[in-house]
């Protein structure tokens, strides 16, 4: 396969910059090179305004670079800079989500833009603004992890427990439906579903956390030590062993020792005495709280598995109700399917197919198993 041929340096794009030799076609590219850049610079503006810190810093220097490609256009561009065209759809959707979304769904969606830039191909666009677009989508894929990492917890257990419920009482209803029993039976068994799942998913979510809370308090080490530090050996010092099982060096753990029966000051190096078993108070909280945990993957389990028996509420029966359940949670699979792509930095609309195709999967063998029970009379 050939290579391709290099692309110009920034250096020697300097004769290009005149118009008079652009066809119409680099012009209305142009055009809407400058008016993305200046879009993804006021989305990258709008998400600095309702942050604080470090993060708005990051922002505000992302809208800065983005700010500095709109000029390299708009030099190009030169008088013709005036006619403005509009932003993609796609941009304009990013804004107003910007300005009405939490940081990490719309961080999500512009990092899979960032790395679809057109720039390394595009012979206007300088090295430097090709090799800025890889940076930044580097960038805006560091905040969505640090944003996903705090969405953990109680958030992980609602979208999870509602997408349960959803799939688990469709497949119970359309079993149920397809062996020809009454609407009455149908319902009753839908509403037994809802309890049943979201009593069994609350418990067993709160004993999941509260475990997993207990295991890291326990892993945790004591200040055991310094009770007993006065009273050791220092000639046969156990206290070494100790801090060589939390994970330190040899060496690290003998001065740390040391220092803790008052030999001489520790000149070890802090961060290579950090060890395994000492798990900071963010990892708790991150963990989050386990009632917490346990009552929204009650009510989210309750909403998802209340919307496949809504058409029987409304007083719809037979297949007319059974396939407006299906569709109705087919809609909800697709937008829990798609938060669950964001969180994870994967396409929304893949990640909502394949819960679809899940969740279609399940009913479909529910649904069938029941044809066969109710034709063989069980």
């Amino acid at each position: 396969m050939p290579k391709p041929a290099p692309r110009p340096s920034a250096a020697s794009r300097s004769d290009r910059l005149p118009t008079e030799q652009a066809t119409a076609r680099d012009v209305r590219r142009w055009r809407r090179y400058l008016a993305e850049e200046r879009a993804e610079g006021a989305l990258y503006r709008d998400l600095a305004a309702r942050r604080q810190g470090e993060e708005r810093a990051i922002l505000l220097g992302l809208s800065s670079a983005e700010q500095r490609h709109a000029d390299h256009w708009a030099t190009l561009l030169g008088d013709r800079a005036g006619h403005r065209v509009r932003p993609s759809l796609r941009s304009r959707l990013l804004g107003f989500l910007a300005r009405h979304l939490g940081l990490v769904f719309v961080l999500a969606l512009v990092q899979n833009a960032e790395a679809r830039s057109p720039y390394e191909s595009d012979k206007h666009a300088t090295d430097t603004m090709a090799a800025d677009e890889k940076v930044h989508g580097e960038v805006v894929r560091a905040l969505a992890t640090r944003g996903r990492a705090k969405l953990s917890g109680s958030f992980r257990a609602a979208v999870f427990g509602m997408n349960d419920g959803l799939v688990s009482n469709l497949a119970l209803i359309m079993g149920i439906g397809a062996t020809g029993v009454g609407n009455g039976v149908i319902l009753a068994t839908g509403v037994a579903g809802l309890l049943a799942g979201a009593l069994s998913m609350a418990a067993g979510e709160y004993v999941s956390v509260k475990s997993q809370r207990e295991l890291l308090l326990a892993s945790r080490p004591t200040q055991i030590t310094l009770e007993a530090a006065p009273y050791l050996d220092i000639d046969a010092n156990e206290l070494e062993l100790v801090y060589r099982a939390r994970g330190m060096s040899a060496e690290d753990a003998r001065h740390r020792a040391a220092e803790r029966l008052g030999a001489h000051a520790c000149d070890c190096d802090p961060s290579r005495s950090a060890h395994p078993a000492h798990l900071p108070t963010e990892d708790l909280q991150a963990l989050g709280s386990a009632w917490s945990a346990a009552t929204s993957s009650f009510f989210l389990f309750g909403t998802g598995a209340l919307i496949p028996i809504l058409p029987y509420l409304a007083g719809l029966s037979g297949l007319t109700a059974l396939v407006v359940s299906a569709v109705l949670v087919g809609l909800a699979l697709l937008v829990t399917g798609s938060i669950t792509g964001l969180l994870s930095g994967a396409s929304p609309l893949l990640r909502g197919l394949r819960q679809l195709g899940i969740g279609y999967g399940a009913a479909l063998v529910t649904y069938l198993l029941g044809l066969l029970f109710g034709a063989a009379g069980v």
